[in-house]
């Protein structure tokens, strides 16, 4: 299987197409090798009724090689480069069978959006069944708005498969990172409620012992008011003393 972002050269597609057209590569191999490939099948082309001759051997080794090897060819059709491969290099169309991958349709895009966020924990599959709705028409809308695209700017804009995919997984990262954000938010708010509490419970703890300290407080102010009255009514004996040792 071959993509097209491997071939870095169009000369990668000189035994490529070569493969296509005759399932064989010239100078692949050395006359050496080459002769015990045609030794090793010699005994199974003898049991197929292949006369024992080079040329009907070759003949039955390139059918063989034909037989088994499968190259699948992963191009994109966008923009101009498949056309100019395809005729530089017949055998990409000529020797192949094209598979054209059309758009899925909504039901499809909606089965494959429940599929993948299965693993994504949601409250209710009404909710997963909303969403991947929503996803099908957000996909199938830029299919619409590249249609007026083309219309109006005479250029190609694409949708693929992948992209759907890509959108799935960028609402399941997306989804993933708000809702770290909020369990964030919520233990930090936790932890200011509990620190909230613990103040609360010591400024009530605190009010508590206020208030036993008022008592003794009035206690003694009241103990400290008779002390006064007992020493100013003693002071003004002893000045009447002091007044009368004058005399």
């Amino acid at each position: 299987m071959i993509t097209d972002s491997q071939i870095k050269s169009d000369s990668f597609l000189i035994p490529i197409n070569d493969m296509l057209n005759s399932g064989w590569v010239s100078d692949l191999f050395t006359k050496e090798d080459f002769d015990a490939l045609v030794n090793m099948i010699r005994n199974e082309a003898k049991s197929n009724g292949v006369p024992d001759q080079i040329d009907q051997l070759l003949s039955y080794f390139y059918d063989r090689m034909k037989k088994q090897l499968k190259i699948i060819l992963c191009f994109s059709p966008v923009g101009e480069l498949m056309r100019v491969r395809a005729r530089k290099f017949p055998g990409i169309i000529n020797s192949t069978s094209v598979d054209w991958f059309h758009p899925w349709p909504r039901d499809a895009l909606i089965d494959v959006a429940n599929k993948f966020l299965a693993d994504t924990e949601l409250e209710t599959e009404e909710l997963r069944e909303k969403i991947s709705i929503n996803m099908a028409e957000t996909h199938l809308s830029i299919d619409e708005a590249n249609e007026k695209f083309r219309k109006y700017e005479r250029r190609n804009n694409y949708t693929t498969p992948k992209s759907f995919l890509e959108l799935i997984s960028f609402y399941k990262s997306l989804l993933d990172e708000k809702r770290g954000f909020v369990e964030k938010q919520i233990k930090r708010y936790t932890l200011g409620l509990q620190i909230l509490d613990e103040t609360k419970s010591k400024v009530l703890g605190l009010q508590e012992e206020l208030k036993v300290k008022m008592v003794e407080v009035e206690k003694q102010r009241a103990e400290t008011n008779e002390l006064i009255e007992k020493v100013q009514s003693e002071s003004a004996y002893a000045e009447e003393e002091q007044a009368k040792a004058n005399e």
